[in-house]
């Protein structure tokens, strides 16, 4: 945790003791110069800088939270390049001001008590407000990033304790420090973090669609790198750098640190040392403060009216954008969910997107459809809805009619009274349920698919084993690559293979003895010993074994449950394995023949989505207009790379060949993705 920590840990030390410096001198010139009465403006203007910062945080959170998914990406990309703006400009500001801050400070206090304890109020609030709107920015940022991990909030809470620990020894005079030098150190930390903040807030407008090149790679290290290795993560969580990063994020990372920590250190190496405060100088401008006629503390009004408005009006405040924003957001009370109440609440909808707060005032887990009653199709869906929950369901309301359809668990289906909406601009896109008669003929098609395609391999690994036995490796390594590669294109398959794709084509991570322990089994085994010069006497029985695997799979598959809804599941997992393994050379044994392996992967998705192809133009015909495209991208860019001589190995790739075909799998899994969301069985249905 410590490595998403970090980020926070620092912006929360250094702005810390910048807003603590500000207080401690504010406070320091007030007690020396016999003002302590006016110590709770000072107090005030503290509290109220402090639940500014929290509100705006509030604020930022509820905000993205509202937010569609790529709205979601674009406002936390914006947000990201502002913070790094405002930590660049503050790292800059503090640099420059570091050795003259106390004077600056001591200044301003000599002002405000001539003006007032408005002005002091206001002095202390401004001091501390900045620090605390720029650190709930970049805070907000490094959490996003972090997802659901408490590692940021308990950075930024060790560096603020810190911080504070750090001015009250100051200002008992208990402790020494140079300030330039300490802002100088944590200044080229903190242009480092911005820089990873810059590249990750790059990356969601890249993802929002807002900017182009997001399958555009600088460099993908998957293949050589663990990204979940304790190394990676702690690069990750501080800096902010992956193991694969585009071209739009790799520039702006390395130009924002060339150029910003150029500057400076410049500007650093041509400052000087911070000169020591001078007690009686403070003493001296709180005294002239003094004699200029600082005004006493005003009489008549009660003390708790100025310290409670100030510390309550940014809360109300943001209370009031975060229920204005819920008004518009939600449009609509509460929706119960049950078997007696389905819909009740849904009333007067309006037009545009909406976020409906569904409540099940049930006594079952419930799902929840938003659907058309005339064709049932669905708009918008939660599944397991516990009893006496509220989740919020975002949908997207055009003209036409509405109601909602509640599905208990164990109970009866009940749909709403349909409500009718009108005046609606844009066309609403619905998805038409799908229902498990809808999967039985494309499910049946691929079992027949699966039973040839496994009686085909029973033949090549019989040929196979004999090979081994008569000593024939030569044609054991082609005999090997033909049945391998009729596996690999039953892919779609291997959830149902269960523990036989293990024994058949499990790979040898986690195991004791890696390649040569007995527990590694099939195909991947056999291709370590042909490939690694292992003679046929210590081959024989793992080709036997294979086979005999292969001959009960073929047996039992036709009596194993596949489950219609894992269909449309497969087609993305198949090449998602693909672009993890085959493409990253892991399961590369020696062969070199990983390529060809994604090639016969590419081929098994192909019979899929053949297969499928009816229900997904049905509802969504452009879903395979990109995907097919996609598919001939990738196969195309597989295809170069088999030569006359044999199948090119992924690492002998040219960079910009395996750039290319890395970022033609991914941009292939993005539009596969849709693919399980369409054809998934819906009890809406």
């Amino acid at each position: 945790m410590w490595d998403e920590a970090f980020p926070s840990f620092l912006i929360g030390l250094r702005e810390g003791l910048e807003a603590g410096l500000v207080v401690s001198i504010l406070v320091a010139t007030l007690v020396r110069a016999d003002q302590k009465a006016r110590l709770p403006q000072v107090w005030t203007g503290v509290a109220a800088a402090v639940a500014l910062s929290l509100s705006f945080g509030a604020v930022l959170t509820f905000t993205a939270a509202s937010l569609s998914g790529h709205a979601q990406e674009a406002f936390g990309g914006v947000l990201s390049l502002i913070a790094v703006g405002f930590v660049t400009a503050m790292v800059f500001w503090m640099r420059r001001s570091a050795r003259t801050l106390s004077a600056e400070i001591k200044e301003k206090v000599r002002a405000s008590l001539a003006m007032g304890a408005g002005a002091l109020v206001l002095t202390s609030f401004l001091a501390v407000a900045r620090e605390g709107l720029e650190t709930s920015l970049f805070l907000w940022t490094n959490v996003r990033t972090a997802g659901e991990s408490t590692g940021p909030l308990i950075g930024a809470a060790v560096g603020l304790l810190l911080s504070t620990g750090l001015c009250w020894g100051l200002y008992r005079r208990a402790l020494r420090m140079n300030l330039t030098r300490f802002f100088a150190i944590t200044g080229i930390g903190l242009i480092v973090v911005a820089a990873g903040v810059l590249g990750y807030g790059l990356r969601d407008l890249q993802e929002s669609g807002l900017v182009g090149g997001g399958s555009s790679y600088a460099f993908d290290l998957s293949g050589h790198l663990d990204a979940s290795s304790w190394y990676a993560t702690l690069v990750q969580g501080t800096l902010n750098l992956t193991v694969t990063m585009t071209v739009l994020q790799a520039v702006g990372y390395v130009a924002y640190l060339g150029v910003v920590m150029t500057l400076f250190v410049e500007g650093v190496r041509g400052g000087a040392s911070t000169p020591a405060a001078s007690p009686a100088a403070a003493k001296a401008v709180a005294e002239k403060a003094v004699e200029a006629g600082a005004e006493p503390v005003r009489a008549g009004r009660p003390r708790w009216v100025l310290p409670t408005a100030a510390v309550a009006v940014p809360v109300v405040v943001a209370g009031a954008v975060i229920a204005v924003s819920d008004g518009k957001q939600n449009g609509s009370a509460t929706v119960a969910v049950s078997e007696q109440e389905c819909g009740k609440g849904f009333a007067d909808p309006r037009p545009g997107q909406q976020v409906f707060q569904m409540r099940n005032t049930g006594d079952k887990v419930a799902e929840v459809y938003l659907v058309d009653p005339g064709s049932g199709a669905v708009y918008g869906e939660i599944e397991g809805l516990a009893p006496g929950t509220t989740r919020a369901l975002t949908a997207t309301i055009g003209s036409g009619n509405y109601a909602w359809r509640c599905v208990p668990t164990g109970g009866k289906p009940v749909t709403s009274a349909a409500v009718h909406v009108s005046g609606g601009g844009t066309e609403v896109k619905a998805v038409k349920p799908v229902g498990e008669d809808d999967l039985k003929a494309p499910l049946d098609s691929y079992k027949e698919y699966v039973d040839q395609g496994l009686a085909t391999l029973v033949t090549q690994s019989r040929k196979l084993q004999a090979d081994v036995h008569d000593g024939n490796l030569g044609a054991a390594k082609a005999d090997w690559l033909t049945a391998h590669l009729q596996y690999a294109s039953l892919g779609a398959a291997y959830g149902t293979f269960a523990d036989l794709d293990g024994k058949i084509d499990g790979r040898p991570d986690g195991l004791a003895d890696k390649e040569r322990d007995p527990g590694f089994t099939g195909f991947l085994r056999l291709e370590y010993g042909l490939w690694h010069g292992q003679s046929a006497e210590e081959l024989t029985p793992v080709a036997d074994e294979l086979a005999q695997d292969v001959a009960k799979l073929a047996h039992d598959f036709p009596g194993q449950d596949f489950a219609p809804g894992d269909l449309p599941l497969r087609a993305h997992e198949i090449l998602e394995n693909t672009l993890r393994f085959e493409l990253t050379g892991d399961t590369d044994m020696g062969s070199g023949t990983n390529l060809a392996t994604a090639q016969a992967n590419l081929t098994g998705t192909q019979e899929l989505l053949t297969l499928l192809q009816p229900l997904l133009d049905g509802r969504d015909p452009q879903v395979l207009v990109r995907v097919n495209a996609g598919m001939k991208r990738v196969g195309d860019l597989v295809a170069a790379a088999h030569r006359p001589e044999g199948w090119t190995p992924v690492d002998r790739l040219p960079a910009d060949a395996r750039r290319q075909l890395n970022g033609a799998t991914g941009e292939l899994l993005e539009d596969l993705a849709p693919v399980p969301a369409l054809l998934e069985i819906r009890k809406a249905a």
